[in-house]
């Protein structure tokens, strides 16, 4: 590359590339320059509450109209910033480049105005965004709206629709965003800035966006700017490292909406293996569950618990499952699943010594850095289970439902379940364990994208501040007017 990689800062309508500083990028693949943040502190925060009023002179219809032009402006096939940000993201994300390219070529989908509006309808309720919503109690009126924040995004760098996903979620609640790119993703968002100022610099939807690079951990910086003045919700996404990081900073008046590391896993019963093709459709499904966009997101299925026994024919059975997965996942487009970039080097360490112990496991794959299923002999998941990777998954043999429950938490995010008919008794049992969602296997990233709750909470809900105002009515008697141990209520 001929010259360095910039990770331009977009304040508020304004694109900053001065004062330049040298950042290294996540792994070692990308130095980059991004703009000094220490001198950028005092423009990121947009200052006075106040300043929000100007979404508040748009319709919902008005802010929908700016994200359809902006989803056809963000055409990675028109627009020379997405190019550039593409092909710089293919050296600093995780996974691989036809992977990215595929996350960039859905983006302008993600802007499509009926799919936000089924989401807002489902997550918030429109009218709640639109204005005050009567509710009459006990005779008196009881009003409520929902009002942005001005919310600070630490996003993960697992996927370069994160920072569209953010600046979606505050904008169509009226609120102000400071987005911190990650050092693996440094250029997408950035990237969607730059088209919103050329498209449309002075609109309110522009002017309540900031973007900026600093590095995770720079106590001086976030000391000032981690403040209720500036920032009244923090969402962090991410590791559990930089999550707990941020905790240090709350306190009354600064709230935060975490999006913490997650788990997915997979429960087949026994019925999804009673014939030939519905082996095969099983083996299919859950390939495509381990190995859509390489196994990065939190979605991802790491272990899959299968009914199938702990006998011998139950983990024949089983081994043929394996044989099948990997067959599968093997074969997925390109766009959906490659070889990964750079293979956990400790887990195929690990991976290998189980190869010395096939009374216990069958290894099939992995030999190459090209993915592996584990197929266990027990009902034990392999102690690195937490550190599955890289198209790597776990298949263990189960005789009952209770056994998986055991390994469902707080941290479990995505259960597939096959067959259907599994559903309704497995996201009642599991959901009382910690699972916070739900699917038909081999649909973790077919269905209708995170338009809803999101790991156990509703982020977009979170974000807004629910405000009540109440007019009494005549049935409510004035304090002033009440009398000794008299009730407020009257007939």
């Amino acid at each position: 590359m001929s010259k360095k990689a910039i990770s331009y800062a977009v304040i508020r309508g304004k694109v900053i590339d001065t004062d330049l500083v040298e950042f290294g990028g996540r792994g070692g693949d990308l130095a980059f320059l991004a703009p000094d943040p220490h001198k950028l502190i005092s423009q990121l925060p947009l200052g006075s509450p106040s300043k929000l009023d100007d979404l508040y002179q748009l319709s919902l219809e008005q802010i929908l109209d700016y994200f359809e032009e902006l989803g056809k402006l963000l055409d990675l096939q028109k627009n020379t910033y997405m190019q550039e940000a593409c092909e710089l993201s293919y050296l600093t994300s995780p996974a691989t480049p036809p992977i990215v390219r595929g996350f960039y070529e859905h983006m302008p989908a993600m802007f499509d105005r009926h799919r936000i509006k089924r989401w807002l309808d489902m997550s918030v309720g429109i009218p709640y965004l639109e204005g005050w919503v009567d509710t009459d109690i006990n005779g008196s009126t009881v009003s409520i709206r929902a009002y942005g924040s001005r919310s600070l995004h630490v996003v993960a760098g697992n996927g370069p629709v994160i920072g569209a996903l953010s600046l979606l979620r505050s904008a169509v609640t009226r609120g102000d965003i400071i987005i911190k790119v990650p050092s693996n993703d440094p250029f997408t968002t950035a990237a969607i800035a730059r088209t919103m100022v050329d498209f449309a610099p002075d609109h309110p939807v522009t002017k309540h966006m900031a973007v900026a690079y600093w590095r995770g951990g720079d106590e001086v910086l976030e000391q000032k700017l981690y403040q209720p003045h500036n920032v009244e919700k923090i969402v962090a996404w991410g590791g559990l490292n930089s999550v707990k990081h941020v905790t240090k900073y709350i306190q009354p008046g600064l709230e935060l909406i975490s999006l913490d590391p997650k788990r997915s896993a997979s429960i087949v019963g026994a019925g999804a293996l009673e014939t030939d093709a519905l082996l095969r459709e099983t083996a299919l499904r859950i390939a495509c569950d381990v190995g859509a966009v390489n196994q990065t997101a939190c979605s991802s299925c790491r272990v899959v618990y299968v009914m199938c026994g702990t006998e011998k024919a139950g983990i024949e059975k089983l081994s043929r499952l394996g044989k099948l997965v990997y067959e599968g996942m093997m074969k997925l487009p390109s766009d959906l699943s490659t070889k990964p970039k750079h293979y956990n080097p400790q887990l195929k360490a690990d991976i290998d010594a189980l190869r010395l112990n096939d009374d216990w496991y069958d290894i099939i794959g992995g030999q190459d850095g090209e993915g592996a299923v584990i197929v266990s002999h027990t009902s034990d998941a392999v102690e690195f289970a937490e550190t599955l990777d890289d198209r790597t998954v776990n298949l263990v043999p189960v005789d009952t439902l209770d056994e998986v429950l055991g390994a469902v938490d707080a941290y479990t995010q995505t259960v597939g379940v096959f067959p259907d008919d599994l559903m309704p008794l497995v996201r009642h049992k599991a959901a009382l364990h910690g699972g916070q969602r739900f699917v038909s296997l081999g649909y973790a990233f077919n269905g209708p994208g995170l338009v809803g709750p999101q790991d156990g909470i509703e982020p977009l809900r979170r974000m807004c501040k629910w405000i009540v105002s109440e007019k009494p009515g005549a049935g409510l008697k004035p304090l002033w007017e009440r009398g000794e141990g008299e009730t407020a209520l009257v007939a």
